[in-house]
Formats: C-alpha cells, sequence, structure tokens
C-alpha cells in the first residue's frame, strides 16, 4: 500500500479551541475599546499571534509601541492557557478520532502542522498525542501560513514527498500553504470561505473509508 503523510491542523480542525482564542482576544480587544466579533476572529484563523494582534489593532485603528504589544502578547496566551486547564478528549471535534485511527490502521504517516505554540500539551491532554509520528507547531517554524514552512517541515520529518501529502484546514491561509507546497488541501468547514481547497467537507463526520483510499491510492 502507498504512504501518504495526513497532515492535520489543530485549531477547528482537531479541536475546537478556536473558541478559547476568540474569547482570549476579545477580551483584549475590549481592553482597547475594538468591537472584536465573531466575524472578524476569521480573519485570525491560521494566522501567527503577532499577526493576530495586529489585525485587531488595524481593526481599531490603534497605534501601540513595541512594548505594548509584548505585552498585549503575553496577556492573551496567559488568558488563552487558563482556558486550556480543564480540556480533555470531549474537546476532539465530531470524526476525528475515526479518522486517526483509520489512518493509523492503513499504516500511513499523520503530522500535526500548526500555528499554535501549545499544540503539544492539547494533544496530550486530549490524549491523542500517540497517534501523531510527528508534531510542528509555532515553536518549531518562523514563517506563518499562508506561508507553506510548517507543513513542508512535517511532511520533511516524515521522509514523505510534499506531492504526497494530504492536508487537513480550516483556514483560508492554511489552504492556501497547502496549495502552494503542491499538497493535496481539504478544507474542513464552510465551503463559501474555503473554496480554495480541492475537497471539502463540513465536518470529519462526513469523511468515509472510501475517500481516505481514495487519498491513499
Amino acid at each position: 500500500m502507498n504512504k501518504k503523510a495526513f497532515i492535520f491542523d489543530l485549531d477547528g480542525v482537531i479541536v475546537d479551541t478556536a473558541k478559547y482564542h476568540f474569547l482570549a482576544w476579545q477580551k483584549i480587544a475590549k481592553s482597547l475599546n475594538i468591537n472584536f466579533t465573531h466575524e472578524h476572529n476569521e480573519l485570525l484563523k491560521g494566522v501567527s499571534r503577532v499577526r493576530s494582534l495586529d489585525i485587531i489593532l488595524e481593526l481599531g485603528n490603534v497605534q501601540a509601541s513595541q512594548e505594548d504589544k509584548d505585552k498585549w502578547l503575553i496577556q492573551k496566551n496567559e488568558d488563552y492557557l487558563t482556558y486550556l486547564v480543564d480540556m480533555d478528549e470531549s474537546e476532539i471535534l465530531p470524526g476525528v478520532f475515526k479518522i486517526l485511527q483509520l489512518l493509523k490502521e492503513k499504516n500511513q504517516a499523520i503530522a500535526l502542522g500548526s500555528a499554535s505554540k501549545n499544540a503539544r500539551p492539547i494533544l496530550e491532554k486530549t490524549g491523542i498525542l500517540s497517534y501523531f509520528d510527528v508534531v510542528v507547531d509555532g515553536n518549531d517554524v518562523t514563517n506563518a501560513k499562508p506561508d507553506p514552512e510548517v507543513f513542508l517541515k512535517a511532511a520533511q520529518l516524515l521522509q514523505i514527498d510534499q506531492k504526497n501529502s494530504i492536508v487537513f484546514e480550516d483556514s483560508v491561509a492554511g489552504i492556501q500553504a497547502a496549495n502552494i507546497a503542491t499538497m493535496t488541501s481539504v478544507g474542513i468547514g464552510d465551503k463559501t470561505i474555503l473554496h480554495e481547497a480541492q475537497y471539502i467537507f463540513k465536518d470529519f463526520t462526513v469523511i468515509d473509508e472510501s475517500f481516505i483510499e481514495k487519498l491513499i491510492n
């Protein structure tokens, strides 16, 4: 059987930590009198923490010193981490576990490719770290999506050619990164937002074994 690299984003793909990022960013925005909505939050998907803050400041037309930015970045992460304390396997999104098990049964290579700097503790808390042969997160890369660095590094560590790699993403930037890397892009979420993906599913519950077989072969 062919061996492919299956690379998963974390937030919004494997676990629903996106809601915690939103709450933490909203708290920062509120302190700066910036109205930050769920619609605005779409702009931050797949984007680094530094760029996310810049986007929020741009929304409020707020100028800030690097010192203030650094302080807010630390504050945001501390707030976010408080939400993660009680995380467990119930945070895994529907259908994800089934797909991970299926890929293991079919002896496929599995990696995480995420901008999150908290990816490893999240995988540990949800009990699925052992499913991943490789974890590449925000601590391992310098360029944010749509730069494909995180996915290219994952494929390299798995020792599988990028053209034999499949990426599961819920963000426009992530889909663009996969496409730039000439990897197969699978969007998880809204097809109107993720229309650049080669395949799109609303979630993992509608992905069946025949689709995985198709990707492998």
